[in-house]
């Protein structure tokens, strides 16, 4: 089968019809909840309560029916409380990295491994990657499910792969140079430091690189990072979204048109809800991404809120793929920060930051009080050239950050230029934000 061929081959499922994709749905769905409501009690227990039962699960739109998942579900019930299959059949588990207690704990059976493979194939396959590709995975291996996810999928379609993981960027540079790499896959805010490391190394990765395309997920980035990547290196930044509750990378990609993520609807059923009222909101309207698992046997999920926000669209895609898209994310509720009682996103300030060509894209947020007053500063690196600049000249690129900020935030903030390579990086999901209001 050439390399085509196979593309086509993993792809097809993106183009069913619509009514067929839809009765697939109904099906899977009314599957997936007969077999939670036998193997999960706190399902069971939720679906009780609201005198529900699988067999009241007659169209699409009965999921309303349905009890929503939390993440604190997934550790209230650790380790193996939302195992939906017995341990003899879970070959493999993932848990979430990041976070302070316990995790969440995650089990996959070897036909959820499958599903999960098969979905991150055609992921790459819509960003235009094949056999041909060298694929070089910097996102973290073990727990977390970025490495092994991209790792498989990439070998399914019959890339090549350089199983690097994360760290030891001298190395990293190094082998994407001299293997001639052309797939880079890892978080945005990652790629940004080794590209940073290249150029004070005197690499210029169009010339110097064989690199085609990014495949960049598990943090929210913005529009403007990705302008930033593709201006620096040459490169199609593309967007895969997963997480560890769902499967990991591979639940959506977006296409070359950019018109959002298309949803591997087959698998990953997506709803938008008010995440105030929890009511479901028609598309088009921004709110909560919701997802269920159509498919997953070892931790099923219905209705698992992601505090993703987000709009589904249904406008077709100039791609022909039937599958729906949704919004890239700009922000997640519990990434929200209230300053001064105004609802802030960190996704707002580096947008506004972005926008002014002597910044580069490296930041960090601090949060603090006086008294009762909430106060904001934003240090933010600026070219080496800048900062050489006279006294005069920085106090006018301060004033124009702050208007720029201000602007988007409606919140004044304090803005301290930083040298370049001054602020930390990280290999994995990049915190940007400290709140000292707490301590």
């Amino acid at each position: 089968m050439s390399s085509s061929e196979k593309c086509h081959a993993v792809s097809r499922l993106d183009y069913l019809p619509v009514g067929q994709l839809r009765a697939l749905q109904l099906a899977r769905l009314q599957e997936l909840v007969r077999h939670v409501y036998a193997n999960v009690p706190l399902t069971r227990r939720r679906m009780d309560e609201r005198e529900v039962r699988p067999e009241h699960i007659t169209s699409l739109k009965d999921i309303t029916l349905l009890p929503f998942m939390l993440k604190s579900d997934l550790r209230d019930e650790y380790p193996f409380g939302l195992f939906a299959s017995p341990m003899e059949e879970v070959v493999r588990f993932h848990c979430s990295s990041g976070t302070t207690g316990k995790p969440i704990v995650i089990g996959n059976t070897p036909r959820d491994l499958r599903i999960w493979r098969r979905c991150v194939m055609r992921a790459l396959a819509m960003c235009g990657i094949t056999r041909n590709d060298i694929v070089q995975v910097a996102y973290g291996y073990g727990l977390f499910t970025g490495g092994l996810g991209l790792h498989y999928g990439a070998e399914g379609l019959g890339c090549t792969v350089l199983p690097i993981s994360g760290g030891n960027t001298d190395r990293q540079l190094m082998l994407m140079k001299d293997f001639g790499v052309t797939v880079i896959a890892c978080t945005p805010s990652y790629f940004l430091h080794l590209v940073d490391e290249g150029m004070k190394k005197g690499i210029d990765f169009r010339r110097d690189m064989r690199l085609r395309h990014g495949v960049f997920g598990a943090e929210p980035w913005t529009e403007a990072m990705r302008d930033k990547i593709e201006r620096l290196t040459g490169i199609t930044a593309h967007d895969i979204y997963g997480l560890t509750e769902i499967c990991g990378p591979g639940v959506a990609n977006d296409c070359c048109h950019r018109r959002g993520l298309h949803v591997f609807e087959d698998h990953f059923y997506p709803e938008i809800i008010d995440p105030d009222t929890l009511e479901p909101l028609p598309d088009g309207e921004e709110g909560e991404l919701v997802f269920t698992t159509l498919t997953r046997r070892g931790t099923p999920m219905l209705r698992y809120r992601t505090r993703d926000l987000s709009r589904i669209y249904t406008e077709p895609c100039p791609c022909g793929r039937t599958i729906r898209t949704f919004e890239r994310i700009r922000a997640r509720t519990d990434d929200m920060l209230i300053i001064r009682g105004v609802n802030i996103f960190p996704s707002q300030i580096e947008t506004a930051l972005l926008s002014i060509d002597s910044v580069l894209p490296h930041y960090h947020i601090f949060i603090s009080r006086e008294g009762d007053l909430d106060m904001l500063e934003i240090k933010v690196e600026v070219t080496a050239q800048t900062l050489s600049d006279d006294i005069k000249s920085l106090e006018k690129l301060r004033a124009k950050l702050s208007r720029a900020i201000q602007g988007v935030i409606n919140v004044s903030a304090k803005i301290t230029l930083a040298e370049p390579h001054s602020l930390p990086r990280s290999e994995g999901k990049l915190n940007r934000v400290t709140d000292l209001r707490g301590r």
